[in-house]
């Protein structure tokens, strides 16, 4: 016993020693038991987010304004799919297959972004979406491309890539939005109302109420606090609103100083903390559906998964 608590104790400095040199941790590596669960978690639920995301603009593909807004948002859909198999990909490495990651989020016990679990009433909210959710989403990725988990962190570097088109397709439709007619704008304002807080709620619980944020930044699969990162969202979106003259739905919203490239920083109100757990835990306006529609796509699927792995057995059986 003494002789097995000593080897746990050397791995675990060695493990540590690679996290603190900014070594990668590699699937074959030795990792704590914490270590791994936090991975399969955040992982699984970031490939959840990127896979149920694709609903509420898949819902707009047939009504989109124009050919060329149809390609574009074709596209950004496929992406999301693509950023789903990179991260099931990654999360499988930490030995828990994609069926059972899929499994565990039909029976509710895995979790992907509340902020999909809101209804898109009109185009301008495909806008939003791309300009405030992708936007969200990617101030909160550029740091994963540095996490410490090899696997997570070469995922993320294209993802990255691709999610920064996702917000310029967003902004894009907005801009061009409150260029058009009253209605046009009006549009546009209510749709950055109705998105804004729950953009916001992506990043997560303040730190101080997060049950995450110690062990993710000491192991450094997280960079940035949730908190710093939504300072840093705000900060980078409000001048974007002003300059095509949207204003954010937030009464409280003042100037505060300058960070350190002179650019401004703002005061704001805190987030609605009782919809953000409300919508969490399953009670948002679109959580039922989400679910459903997810659970039916995959059963509908299940013929094409069998006959690719039929396919592939047989490809095998000819090999040998």
């Amino acid at each position: 016993m003494k002789e097995t608590l000593l080897d746990e104790a050397t791995l675990l400095a060695e493990f540590e020693a690679k996290i603190d040199a900014e070594i990668k941790i590699e699937p074959r590596d030795w990792m704590p038991d914490a270590y791994r669960k936090h991975l399969i978690r955040q992982i699984s639920q970031h490939a959840h987010s990127e896979v149920i995301g694709m609903q509420p603009e898949g819902n707009w593909i047939t009504r989109a304004p124009s050919l060329r807004s149809k390609k574009i948002l074709l596209a950004k859909i496929q992406d999301e799919g693509g950023h789903g198999l990179y991260l099931y990909s990654a999360a499988e490495t930490l030995g828990v297959s994609r069926d059972q990651y899929i499994q565990w989020l039909h029976e509710g016990k895995a979790k992907y972004a509340s902020v999909f679990n809101y209804p898109t009433l009109n185009w301008a909210d495909i806008g939003a979406i791309g300009w405030l959710v992708d936007g969200a989403a990617i101030t909160n990725q550029v740091s994963l491309q540095r996490t410490s988990y090899g696997p997570y962190s070469r995922a993320m570097v294209r993802i990255c890539k691709e999610e920064s088109f996702h917000q310029r397709q967003g902004y894009e439709i907005m801009w061009k939005m409150m260029e058009g007619t009253k209605d046009q704008q009006r549009m546009a304002q209510d749709a950055i109302n109705r998105w804004w807080w729950p953009a916001l709620m992506m990043f997560g619980p303040h730190d101080s109420d997060s049950a995450h944020t110690g062990n993710a930044m000491k192991w450094k699969i997280k960079r940035e606090t949730n908190d710093r990162l939504r300072e840093k969202f705000i900060n980078k979106t409000v001048p974007q609103a002003e300059l095509i003259g949207l204003k954010v739905p937030d009464a409280n919203l003042k100037v505060s100083g300058t960070d350190s490239f002179g650019e401004p920083t703002y005061d704001h109100s805190d987030i609605n903390w009782e919809e953000f757990w409300q919508v969490v835990n399953g009670n948002g306006p679109c959580n039922e559906q989400r679910l459903e529609h997810h659970v039916k796509a995959h059963q509908d699927g299940k013929w094409v998964r069998e006959c690719a792995k039929a396919f592939q057995n047989n490809n095998d059986s000819i090999n040998r």
